[in-house]
């Protein structure tokens, strides 16, 4: 035990120890870290592959704003590389990893001077120097807590989408007959595949119905944004109405699965669905949509 906590002393002073080092010798944004023209080929690349969902002022449409103080909360005290990493290997969304580094850093200039940080006389780099210079917002501009790390979709695709799913598979297959000994390579990778090997189908029936009602508190985290950006409603009575019925749904699924009684399970699938499809019907499922945008999703997160 005395080996383990003098590790922990150890590497906890070797974080701090490097932490110290990078505040005392990095760059931040406030220094002049791009120039006017290296912003505007970035504008020029924004234009073409953003805009159509960050919006033509970069506040947001169907993706967050990438200008403001909801922009400055995620991007904070963190290093410009995590910021060009972000854009290079994952925008835009309907081509990932088609940027270039260059345009990927061109695109961090523009944003920088969005924000109106100061340009300077030399460009940023496209290089490991990107990992010296934090982007660090003026005095108040990024005021409030920082955003948790997850919008609200990736959340519900990550955790509840997955969970309900596998809970719905009940109709299908009889947890009780469940085959275990998966093998890699026999099938896409996937929780419910990848647990089968490891556990019984009712264990992940019943692993489903916690996630469930553990996670669904998660809405209701303050700072959350949706996927346009715009924050999740957490302060009004039908939205935490909703969160209440969907981890009610997930008890409900839990005390069902623990009777290993496939149709209870199947019952309470409704009372799943049923939660889901109130809210979703007010907050998700938007008329109006376009050809660039044919869900709406422009319009989610507001009644």
């Amino acid at each position: 035990m005395r080996f383990t906590c003098a590790a922990c002393a150890a590497t906890l002073a070797l974080v701090v120890s490097t932490w110290t080092v990078i505040a005392q010798t990095g760059r931040t944004t406030a220094e002049g870290v791009y120039t006017d023209a290296q912003a505007a080929r970035g504008n020029t690349t924004y234009d073409a592959q953003c805009a159509a969902c960050h919006g033509v002022a970069l506040a947001g449409a169907l993706a967050p704003p990438l200008t403001g103080a909801a922009f400055l909360r995620v991007w904070d005290r963190r290093p410009l590389a995590d910021l060009v990493d972000k854009i290079q290997k994952t925008m835009p969304a309907t081509s990932p990893g088609t940027l270039s580094r260059m345009q990927a850093t061109d695109l961090t200039a523009y944003l920088l001077k969005a924000s109106a940080f100061e340009a300077g006389s030399a460009e940023l780099r496209a290089d490991e120097s990107l990992s010296g210079i934090m982007l660090a917002a003026p005095a108040g501009a990024a005021a409030g807590a920082p955003s948790p790390p997850g919008n609200l979709a990736q959340v519900m695709r990550g955790i509840l989408f997955p969970s309900s799913n596998l809970i719905f598979n009940v109709q299908n297959q009889d947890p009780g007959q469940q085959k275990m000994g998966w093998q890699p390579g026999d099938t896409s990778f996937g929780w419910a595949d990848w647990g089968a090997g490891i556990y019984s189908g009712w264990e992940l029936v019943d692993y489903a119905a916690i996630a469930i009602a553990e996670s669904a508190p998660l809405l209701l985290t303050p700072g959350r944004r949706c996927e346009n950006g715009r924050p999740v409603p957490v302060d009004r009575p039908d939205w935490i109405q909703f969160t209440r019925e969907t981890a009610d749904a997930g008890r409900a699924a839990y005390r069902a699965s623990q009777s290993r009684d496939r149709d209870a399970v199947i019952e309470v699938t409704n009372a799943i669905a049923d939660a889901c499809l109130r809210c979703h019907e007010v907050y998700r499922d938007k008329p109006g949509g376009t050809t660039v945008d044919p869900s709406n999703k422009a319009a989610r997160c507001i009644p």
